[in-house]
Parts: structure tokens; sequence; C-alpha cells
């Protein structure tokens, strides 16, 4: 895949704009002092659906309605973010949108979407195995699938990057978790396009190690399966264009483990009084296996959500350190 160039960007972030305002990024004493370094947070989580995956949502869901002004819908496989995302900007431009998620899918994620105008169906064991019934569906329904990876997406999503790199001088390291791929890539493109020297850092789950096996092996690797709390990183099928992307961009991949991840959405929720779903806290867990690599230097992480079911979250909070 072509990275988006500095003018696609700068007109996808102001599509962007036109419908969600930039969100803050933050340094907050409490982290620096758990990581002995400064960390700045890119907080996603507060977009209007709680996510940063709806930045690519509105870009995608333009464009198309302006390619394809005849196309009756929409449909997407998803955990919850990607789905939430495609709902929203599918009401925007008033087209239908049909959401596949596995069973036993958060509940509130699925709630989230039904809200958002979504027709949820459920199938699968996994996300994959919903991706493969998406597919199939749009076939049988005539109705445009969203991918999870995309160009139009990753140019959307990149907006968070440009607000982030413009809004804190010479970030020296950023950490970004891997789902699909869109939130890295749209990192990696800003800082190519714009030449900054900012190292990206990619984290996965050890339950759901797809990107990493792949990152090391220089080809997509995929995974009988993807366990993990943090079900926005629950890959098991790498998407080839991404992994090109990641192999020239990213500095290194860290895993990091269930544990890991549920103690970062207690340091963030202590640190910040903010919350943070698995996904959106597995870039701090990142940092934090990495800590004596950026001692009094600057760092950021992206929190890339906040959609965490309220009795998973007490049960994290519960927990002791």
């Amino acid at each position: 895949m072509t990275l988006p160039d500095r003018a696609r960007l700068e007109a996808a972030a102001a599509q962007v704009h036109r419908v969600i305002p930039p969100t803050p990024q933050i340094r907050w004493p409490l982290l620096c002092e758990r990581a002995g370094a400064e960390v700045w947070v890119k907080h996603e989580n507060h977009t209007p659906v709680g996510a940063f995956k709806v930045r690519g949502g509105v870009v995608y869901m333009e464009e198309l309605k302006r390619r394809e002004p005849q196309v009756a819908g929409v449909i997407a496989a998803t955990r919850g973010n990607h789905g939430q995302s495609v709902a929203f900007a599918a009401q925007r431009v008033g087209l239908r949108s049909v959401i596949v998620a596995p069973r036993g899918n958060s509940r509130e994620k699925n709630a989230a979407m039904r809200a958002l105008g979504a027709e949820l169906i459920e199938h699968g064991g996994d996300f994959q195995e919903a991706f493969e019934h998406a597919a199939c569906l749009a076939q049988t329904e005539r109705l445009h699938f969203v991918r999870s990876f995309d160009s139009a997406l990753v140019a959307g999503v990149a907006s968070y990057a440009l607000e982030l790199f413009r809004g804190v001088e010479a970030v020296d390291a950023l950490y970004v978790p891997i789902g699909m791929g869109s939130g890295i890539c749209g990192a990696i493109a800003v800082r190519e396009a714009f030449g900054f020297r900012t190292e990206i850092v990619g984290v996965v789950a050890a339950g759901a190690p797809a990107y990493a096996r792949s990152f090391a092996a220089g080809k997509p690797v995929s995974t009988d399966s993807a366990e993990t709390i943090a079900d926005g990183l629950a890959c098991r099928v790498p998407d080839p264009d991404a992994l090109d992307v990641i192999r020239q961009g990213v500095a290194r991949i860290v895993t990091v483990d269930d544990s890991q991840i549920r103690a970062a959405m207690r340091h963030l929720f202590s640190d910040t009084h903010n919350v943070a779903e698995g996904a959106g806290a597995a870039a701090l867990a990142g940092l934090l296996r990495e800590r004596d690599r950026w001692a009094d230097r600057r760092v950021a992480v992206v929190l890339s959500g906040g959609n965490v079911d309220r009795q998973l979250f007490a049960r994290t909070l519960a927990e002791s350190d």
C-alpha cells in the first residue's frame, strides 16, 4: 500500500475535524513518575464513539458516498470499535449499516452499535469467523464491505498522529497498539510525510501474536486463536498491506500479556482517572515493559479506546498490582 502523502493527510484531517474535534494529548505527572520518563497520552477515548476508529470511518464513508452515490448500505465485521465507527459514519451519510460481531462480544459495545443504528448480527467464535461471514453477506445482501484495513481508513485515523506530533514537540517514541493495523500505519504515514523523527513501537497481546510473529518472519503468519482481554487486538490473520507498512516503519513490536494490560488499565485510571479498554491500555503496558529505554526522555502512548464493559472493568480495578 502507498502511504498517504502530506496533501492527502491534511485533507483527511480537515474532513475529520468538520465532524470530530481534536482530542487532547496530556502529560500526566503520576504516569511520568511511574515510567521514569515524560509521558504524553493521546486520548482517543475522547472521541464521540470512545475510540480512534471513528476518524477513519468519517473519511471512508464520505468518500464512498461520493464515489458510489447509489450504494444501498455497508457491512463490516468487528469486535466493537470498527463497528461503532462504521455505524456512526454510515448514519451521518444516510446509509444502512450491518455489523457482524462474534458471539460473546462485549455487550456494551453491541448496545452502542445498535444505538448508532446498526443492524447487529452475532456469528462465529472470533473476529475472523465474523469477518468471513460478513464477506459472504456482502455478496448475498449486495452491501459494500468495509474492511478493517483500507487506505481511506488509514488517512482518516492518521489525523490523531498529526494532532499529537504538532501538539507535542520532539517526541522520542510513540507506542501504538496493533489490531488490524490502521492506527499504527496512520502514525507511520504522518511521521514519513512530515519528517518527524519519532520512533514508532507497535504493541500486541501475547494471546494474539499474529503481527509480532509476522514482523519477525517478514511475511504474514496467521495463528489458530486470538485470546486476550484486549479484544481490539484479537487478530489472528494479519493484513498483508498493513504488514508491509509496519515492517518498513516500525522499530519493533513489543508483546505484553493480559496481566500487564490489566495493570496498565489500573494505572491509567489511578494516574489519570481515564477509563481504558484492554487495547487502549496496551500501549502503556508496552512502554512500561521497556521503561529502562526512556529514562528522562519524551514518549507518548495512544489510549486508543475506552469501551470496556463495566463488569470487566470493575474486576480489573479490584485486582492488586
